[in-house]
This record gives structure tokens, C-alpha cells and sequence, in this order.
């Protein structure tokens, strides 16, 4: 585990640097380490000023949510790491009071004393990121291992733990991080809540858009084979919004469409087996099945 000191420059030239944490949702592979990371730190563990020790038994503080896109044979299955995100306008802050504080750093402490009984704190988050704990009649939350942090390390155990690299920490100013967001096309969860959250998501259409994909197949010498490298069009309104070839399975895939958007056409053609095509009312990802060219 990484255990080396933060930098000394704690300001740059376009403002104070504070913490952001990065998930990539394609490369989670439900490992559960991060799970188990957060378990072991703050499970029995009490960290004074930062947050109390948690149960054993009780709403995990990094959780993962699965999503399954899709129909066999064409089939997604993505993986969601989510905790608490450490909003810059967060509703918890604004009926915590005192209780709940943001640091200059960018992370949110809910303080364990102040917070004694304030279950309102966990009903104020929109997000479901507050974790109540029963035995101490306390809100608690991932804290992004402040106590870690401060204490020298430079990225917390979440990231350390993960064999795929999917979790990302970085300190940087909010200007750096904008860029971020529009050179890499960073998400946000629930950006219509408008509460700024620092934890950013890479990849997110895995989780939230539509596919529709299929299988072509021509017809040779009265014997069905995969067609490869077919030309796909995906329709709508009578304008071509996408295009890709099948592969060597007679496969194709047109992903990153909004769920519940209505009718698509889809029109395949190859310049010896012939054309085909199949109009599709998206709800959710979907399998079209076998287009025979003809």
C-alpha cells in the first residue's frame, strides 16, 4: 500500500486543490476489493474527529450496483461503484448545521459527536449515500480516508486495493478538474440534483444508455453463414445517427442511446449477399436477433 507524503504545494495558480475521485465503470469487474477495504478500515474502528467506528453487520459504505443490459447472445453486464460524493452542495450540509462540514480539500467529515442521533442527515441525501448506524444512532459515510490522507498517505485504500485500476484519486483545482471532465467526458450520478459531486464516473453509458445490437447472416450456396464485414446503419427520423460493420461473427452493436427514445431503424447491406432491415421501438437495450441478407 502506498503510503508516500502528499505535496507541499497545496495551492496552484488556478485555486485551492482538492480532492476528486475517478471510476471508470468499464474496467470494474466486481472484485468487491474496494467493498472490503472500507470494511476493514472503518468496521470496529473508531477515528476520532472523522467518523465513529461502524458496525459489522449494516449498510456498506462502498457499495457496488449491478446492471445487466441485453438479451443472450448479445449480452453487458457493467458494475457501479458508489459511496458518498462528497458534494459541494450537498443537502446533508444544509440541514447538518455544524455537524456536517466541508474542508478546504474538497472531502465532507460528518462529525461523530454533532451527528449523535441526526438520522434527518440521511434522509437530506438525494444520493442514498449516507449509511445510518443503529448501534451508535449515528449518519455515517465513506470518508474518503481523510484520516489517511492527513496522516501522509496520498490516495486512499479503495484505490490501492484495486487490481483493475478503475478508482482514481486526484488532487487538483477545480479549473484542472473541469478540464478533466470535458477532455475525458467524466459524469457525474444525478447531475439534475445539482449537487456538485466530486466523485466523477468514466464510462457511465455502460451503466445508464441503451445498446441495440444483432446478428447477420448471409446466404451462400443455399448454406446460412456469419455475414463479415456488412455495413449497419442505424435510422432515425430517415437520417443515418450511426454507422459500424459487422465482425467476424456477423455481430454489431450501436451503443450509448438514451433509454425510452422511441422508434430506430436498422438497415444492413453487403454488395454481394444483399440488404436487410428491422425497425425497433427502444425502451432498453435490446436484441434484434438474425437479419438474413437476401
Amino acid at each position: 500500500m502506498s503510503t508516500g507524503r502528499n505535496s507541499k504545494a497545496d495551492v496552484d495558480a488556478s485555486g485551492r486543490k482538492k480532492w476528486n475521485l475517478i471510476v471508470d465503470v468499464a474496467l470494474c469487474q466486481n472484485c468487491n476489493n474496494c467493498v472490503l477495504s472500507a470494511k476493514d478500515e472503518y468496521v470496529g474502528n473508531d477515528h476520532k474527529g472523522y467518523s465513529a467506528a461502524a458496525p459489522e453487520e449494516g449498510a456498506d459504505l462502498i457499495k457496488i450496483a449491478r446492471k445487466v443490459r441485453g438479451s443472450a447472445p448479445v449480452v453487458d453486464t457493467a458494475y457501479l461503484v458508489k459511496m458518498c460524493n462528497h458534494c459541494d452542495e450537498g443537502n446533508c450540509m444544509k440541514v447538518g448545521g455544524d455537524a456536517v462540514k466541508k474542508r478546504d480539500d474538497g472531502i465532507v467529515i460528518i462529525d461523530p459527536v454533532k451527528a449523535k442521533g441526526r438520522k434527518d442527515i440521511v434522509d437530506a441525501c438525494p444520493h442514498n449515500a449516507i449509511v445510518w448506524n443503529e448501534e451508535s444512532q449515528l449518519p455515517q459515510i465513506w470518508t474518503f480516508d481523510a484520516h489517511l490522507l492527513d496522516a501522509g498517505w496520498t490516495q486512499p485504500r479503495c484505490v490501492d486495493a484495486c487490481p483493475t485500476s478503475a478508482i482514481e484519486a486526484t488532487k487538483i483545482s477545480n479549473t484542472e478538474m473541469s478540464e478533466r471532465v470535458q477532455r475525458e467526458g467524466l459524469r457525474v450520478l444525478e447531475p439534475e440534483l445539482e449537487t456538485k459531486p466530486r466523485v466523477y464516473y468514466r464510462n457511465l453509458d455502460r451503466f445508464d444508455k441503451c445498446f441495440i445490437g444483432g446478428v447477420v447472416v448471409a446466404k451462400r450456396d443455399g448454406v446460412e453463414d456469419c455475414a463479415d464485414g456488412a455495413i449497419v446503419s442505424l435510422m432515425r427520423n430517415g437520417d443515418e445517427i450511426g454507422r459500424t460493420q459487422t465482425d467476424e461473427f456477423g455481430e454489431f452493436k450501436f451503443d450509448k442511446l438514451e433509454p425510452e427514445s422511441g422508434a430506430y431503424e436498422v438497415r444492413v447491406r453487403d454488395s454481394e449477399a444483399g440488404d436487410a432491415s428491422i425497425t425497433v421501438a427502444l425502451t432498453d437495450s435490446v436484441f434484434v436477433g438474425v437479419l438474413t441478407l437476401e
